[in-house]
């Protein structure tokens, strides 16, 4: 009897385990996800690089980089940016996540909403240029996913970005 009952419990035990799948982490809150603004719901991230690796070879580069404490669109980004343009409208099928970054400078509030407000900068940039809103969302991690690690003008630089990531899902 009680080989069978520890038999049960153990096959009940694997078939929920097998049932949800594991909730992928990421190191930062779901109080990221929800100041965050997105124009639609978080979307699964490029598998092994199948669009990623098309955008980021077309692109030649899928961050852009802002000015300390800034989020007004660099005119040296703004190539850059026409390329992603370019790329978005022969490529309607997917969606395009915006990822703002900031350096580790501030408190975390105030990170997540620089990095809100560059990735939104870039939204609009893009919309202006005839990309849909509708294959963009946003999404602030603030200094919570650094680039480059140290302390610096060099690291910090390299921090206060947004990066492009291109989506399996369909925006059609």
């Amino acid at each position: 009897m009680r080989l069978r009952l520890l038999s049960v419990l153990v096959t009940v035990t694997l078939i929920t385990a097998c049932e949800f799948p594991p909730r992928k982490t990421t190191g930062v809150t779901d109080t990221v996800n929800n100041m965050s603004s997105n124009s639609g719901p978080l979307n699964v991230p490029a598998l092994a690089g199948v669009p990623q690796g098309e955008f980021d070879s077309a692109v030649s580069q899928d961050r852009i980089f802002f000015d300390f404490d800034k989020y007004v669109v660099r005119p040296d980004a703004k190539l850059v940016l026409t390329r992603w343009v370019d790329w978005i409208k022969q490529h309607p099928q997917h969606l395009i996540t915006l990822e703002g970054h900031a350096d580790e400078r501030g408190t975390r509030e105030y990170n997540l909403a620089l990095g809100e407000k560059r990735a939104n900068a870039v939204k609009e940039f893009l919309v202006a240029q005839g990309v849909s809103p509708d294959q963009i969302t946003t999404l602030s991690y603030g200094k919570e996913r650094p680039a480059v690690t140290g302390a610096g003008e060099t690291a910090w630089a390299q921090n206060r970005r947004t990066v492009a990531v291109v989506n399996m899902g369909s925006a059609l």
